[in-house]
């Protein structure tokens, strides 16, 4: 007797394995934003934190957490991958967020520009008190350092391990999968 397995089986369980390796990224840019004039970054400081509301240790929003450390170099090296350089007079700027909860209110953190640009069709005294994501997003800002502007935005959704080295290297794919939707610097003619 012979016994036959379906091709399906190892199909799916291809299929969700590769489900579960992707990144889903979404990205906007300002009708206004001219990206291709753009050469230099710089990494925006730390955020403040306006809500009273407890942190936990985990938090890869902490200044001094280790995977905060990690999203910050891994910005570094995705901007300079694609061929802008890191300048202390930047052409735009870097903010950062990340979440590995089930929502992210990033309202409660402030770089000192409006998170919801005036393009989006808000108007100046509409201030969105709650942004909700899916866990395991990390939003990436590209701002104008002199109008505090938003030029760029993109958002990336990928696995979440409780495993530190493998969260880094979840953060770094992520990262990367988000930038690679960001031009690079154009060669020289």
């Amino acid at each position: 007797m012979t016994t036959r397995r379906p091709l399906a089986t190892p199909a799916a369980i291809f299929l969700a394995l590769t489900a579960c390796a992707s990144v889903d990224v979404r990205t906007v840019t300002s009708p206004d934003a001219n990206l291709q004039t753009l050469r230099t970054f710089g990494i925006m400081q730390h955020a403040k934190r306006q809500s009273p509301s407890d942190a936990s240790e985990n938090d890869p929003m902490l200044v001094n957490s280790i995977s905060n450390r990690a999203l910050r170099a891994d910005l570094v090296k995705g901007f300079e991958n694609r061929g802008y350089a890191f300048s202390d007079t930047p052409d735009f700027t870097v903010a950062y967020y990340a979440s590995t909860k089930d929502k992210l209110d990033v309202t409660y953190w402030d770089y000192g520009y409006p998170y919801y640009p005036r393009w989006w069709g808000f108007g100046p005294y509409v201030q969105p008190t709650v942004s909700q994501y899916t866990q395991g997003t990390v939003i990436i800002d590209v701002i104008d350092p002199k109008t505090k502007e938003l030029l760029w935005r993109g958002q990336g959704v990928a696995n979440v391990s409780d495993n530190e080295a493998q969260y880094e290297q979840d953060l770094w794919k992520t990262v990367t999968a988000i930038l690679d939707k960001f031009p690079r610097v154009p060669q020289a003619s």
